[in-house]
């Protein structure tokens, strides 16, 4: 077998190339464009395949110096803490509140359902939580970050059956979204809005003293970055003295919440740089991602492939039965409710582009809903994250203590 082995350099560059390649290809194929598959996801598979043929040829494998992938996952999950402020939380109001803590019981279900059904299934209960909810309402980014987590407490394969859930939560979760807010609707007999639409999106759009993006604010991006990194893993070290142990990126992610709360107190005048953290942040997501899962080993799949179909499967009925009972009724079953309902089965399976294309799609036929195109992205894309690596932590805790 020819084996190839790839320093930093050149596993940077490759994982940059993939991403190009990825990109391009997803300019070709409408269907990976229709269900938001991620361009690095995309080339970073690519190459997984070419390395399962190798492998399952016995013909060469390839082996790459990650040393940058940790630092660009936690750079990327600093800048999601930076947009974690309580001040838009309190202006979104008792809505946002309530889909939050309705969001946040569906991330439990979703680990508990996973870790049940992988204990009845015979496989690593850790593995329930690499298809819960690290995939399904963490995405791509939760899961390249996750999965070697579940793999170091010894759950083998994890992070391909995170990726490949991941990837399955984008296409069920544009699927079945419509097809249950038409459900709800015609049961509760529910009229579309007809007023003109006013379309709200995450903090970045709907700040309108935006200021251009020069040398000097991506310097202060990169700095409030950095610093928060820094910090983050004080905070990871306090914590491990009381026998806790925190993903590397859970620190860096609350010391950027812990900066930006306190920066919109004590200086209520200035504007964070929110456009160039998220610059920084998703090109960080993006090589991140093409590293990780170039990487990936397809074939420690092949063992696990039935049990990840059961699990994903109830997954979805699941949530599908827990946003016609619980998030409907939470939100108040109104037609806003409704239009939130096809948005949460977007995010709950998928991502925040899933969750406004469900919604967009669903108004577009019905009616506008500027409540829920106001709440749904603040839990989707700022809120979430938190409380989703929590629980997650939680559980892994749990198994690691009375299922392993």
């Amino acid at each position: 077998m020819l084996e190839y082995t790839f320093p930093i350099t050149e596993t940077l560059a490759i994982s940059v190339i993939l991403l190009i390649i990825g990109r391009w290809i997803k300019s070709k194929v409408v269907f990976l464009q229709k269900y938001f598959i991620p361009a690095p996801v995309i080339g970073g598979i690519i190459f997984a395949i070419i390395t399962l043929i190798g492998h399952n040829t016995n013909t060469f494998s390839f082996s790459f110096d990650t040393s940058l992938q940790n630092l660009l996952m936690v750079a990327f999950f600093t800048t999601i803490g930076f947009q974690a402020s309580f001040k838009m939380l309190a202006k979104g109001g008792l809505q946002v509140l309530i889909f939050l803590v309705v969001a946040t019981i569906l991330v439990i279900f979703q680990d508990a359902i996973g870790v049940i059904l992988a204990k009845i299934l015979g496989i690593n209960p850790l593995i329930g939580i690499a298809a819960g909810s690290v995939p399904l309402s963490g995405g791509h980014g939760t899961s390249a970050a996750f999965g070697p987590v579940l793999e170091e407490n010894g759950a083998v394969g994890a992070t391909a059956v995170a990726v490949a859930s991941a990837t399955y939560g984008l296409i069920a979760g544009s699927l079945i979204g419509g097809p249950i807010g038409k459900i709800i609707m015609e049961k509760y007999k529910l009229v579309g809005n007809t007023k003109e639409s006013v379309m709200y999106s995450t903090e970045s759009k709907m700040d309108s003293d935006e200021k251009n993006i020069s040398e000097e604010s991506l310097f202060d991006a990169v700095v409030m970055i950095t610093i928060s990194m820094g910090a983050g893993i004080i905070i990871n070290m306090l914590f491990k003295k009381i026998n806790f142990t925190l993903p590397a990126y859970i620190g860096p992610m609350f010391a950027a919440a812990i900066i930006r709360n306190v920066a919109d107190n004590v200086f209520p005048n200035k504007k964070m740089p929110m456009n160039e953290l998220f610059i920084v942040g998703n090109i960080a997501l993006s090589i991140f991602l093409s590293m990780a899962l170039m990487t990936l080993k397809l074939w420690e799949l092949a063992a696990l492939a039935l049990p990840l179909v059961i699990i994903l499967l109830s997954q979805t009925l699941f949530i599908a039965i827990y946003v016609y009972f619980v998030t409907f009724r939470a939100m108040g079953k109104t037609y806003d409710a409704a239009v939130m309902v096809t948005g949460h089965c977007g995010f709950g399976l998928g991502a925040s582009p899933n969750a406004i294309a469900n919604m967009e799609s669903f108004t577009t036929a019905n009616g506008p809903s500027p409540q829920a195109f106001f709440v749904v992205p603040l839990v989707a894309a700022l809120f979430i994250d938190f409380t989703n690596a929590v629980v997650i932590t939680f559980f892994i805790d749990i198994v690691n203590k009375f299922l392993a």
